[in-house]
């Protein structure tokens, strides 16, 4: 008897149901009597053709979007804001004005700075002329010019502040919700509004450790999300893996940028992402309901000409890559396999089958054909 191989469960159910293999003779009368009723007649079987194709091998993770770039929008100086300039939900451009906080006061200060250093820039000009004349000491000259150094640096400072009450964009974006409105009193813990950066977008999920090796700036993905409307399939790039794994969860944090998302997928969404992990190039691959594990040995069962009839013929083979239900196999003894051949996938009805059966192909029914992405 055989031992289940981990298939998908309605390919697994369906070649479990109706194939059974021999492996060796058995005592038991009534095995004996089916597999000598099998021998004398063709048995009717679902097969596939081996086929060489571009395996992939990937992973499926749950991730977070984030915006490429998103800050909370705050004053540096506290004031009465004074006029808003931009809608919620507003497109902006760098630089943009989007809010003003009353500034009469520090224009005031400022204009008085102004003043202050002017004169002490023109007392400093006439010390220089008279200290080169030796008509004042170099003392009298040196505190001329610590007045012109206070005075431009308290006008560069209030100068500096007047700037700040006004507040820019601090790069092309979409500006949120507003939390403050005309005549509000707002300090450096005031949140203004969050601006985001949605030219591009951050997919930020964990990978685990045992397979971080396959994982490098540049691996691909595809990403969809719950909440889209269709399915529309988004491809990604990693850009960015940590270099520390988180102990509690033994993963690593991978970022990576969407290309060309769609306009329902927004910041703060969940998706499911399929990662790249390798791909094997002209893999010889069957569906992975043909491959059964055996005693000692995994195998395929392939249909052979024999005296101008169809046999099974017990193949023994190794597993490489699984993806999308297909499974990449490599004979163990040369020349035993080769692209076109017919395997069997699956029985009709009760059967039983050894080496050297007499066998009917049929092709495989298309319920049984697994295909699609994956996500």
């Amino acid at each position: 008897m055989y031992r289940n191989f981990p298939f998908p469960r309605p390919l697994a159910n369906a070649l479990g149901a109706s194939l059974l293999v021999m492996l060796s003779a058995c005592s038991d009368t009534g095995t004996t009597a089916r597999r000598a009723a099998a021998a004398a007649s063709a048995q009717a079987v679902e097969v596939v053709m081996l086929e060489r194709r571009d395996i992939t091998e990937t992973l499926n993770l749950v991730g977070s979007v984030a915006a490429n770039e998103s800050a909370e929008l705050r004053t540096e100086i506290a004031g009465l804001v004074r006029d808003i300039y931009f809608d919620e939900g507003q497109s902006v451009k760098k630089g943009d004005i989007l809010l003003k906080i009353d500034d009469t006061e520090l224009v005031a200060q400022t204009a008085q700075a102004e003043a202050s250093f002017r004169l002490a820039e023109i007392n400093l000009q006439r010390s220089d002329s008279l200290v080169r004349a030796k008509n004042i000491t170099q003392a009298d000259n040196d505190r001329a010019t610590s007045d012109y150094n206070t005075s431009k640096a308290q006008f560069n400072l209030l100068s500096s502040r007047l700037k700040k009450t006004e507040i820019k964009a601090p790069f092309d974006g979409v500006v949120g919700a507003r939390e403050i409105s005309p005549g509000d009193f707002v300090t450096n813990q005031t949140t203004i509004t969050v601006i985001d950066d949605l030219s591009r977008l951050k997919i930020d999920f964990e990978v685990p450790e045992r397979f971080l090796r396959q994982v490098k700036p540049g691996t691909t993905f595809a990403v969809k999300t719950r909440a889209s409307a269709d399915d529309v399939i988004t491809p990604g790039e990693v850009y960015f893996v940590s270099s520390s794994i988180n102990r509690d969860t033994r993963s690593s944090e991978v970022k990576g940028y969407l290309t060309n998302p769609p306009a329902d997928l927004k910041p703060g969404m969940f998706t499911n992402i399929e990662l790249v992990l390798g791909v094997r190039k002209g893999a010889l691959t069957v569906p992975e309901a043909a491959v059964f594990q055996a005693v000692g040995s995994t195998q395929v069962v392939v249909v052979r000409e024999k005296e101008g009839a169809k046999v099974a013929d017990f193949v023994a083979v190794t597993v490489g890559l699984r993806s999308k239900g297909m499974a990449e196999i490599n004979e163990v003894k040369p020349g035993t396999l080769t692209e076109g051949t017919s395997v069997v996938a699956s029985g009709v009805g009760a059967l039983v089958l050894f080496q050297g059966a007499k066998v009917e192909p049929r092709p495989m029914r298309k319920e049984f054909q697994l295909s699609g992405s994956g996500l």
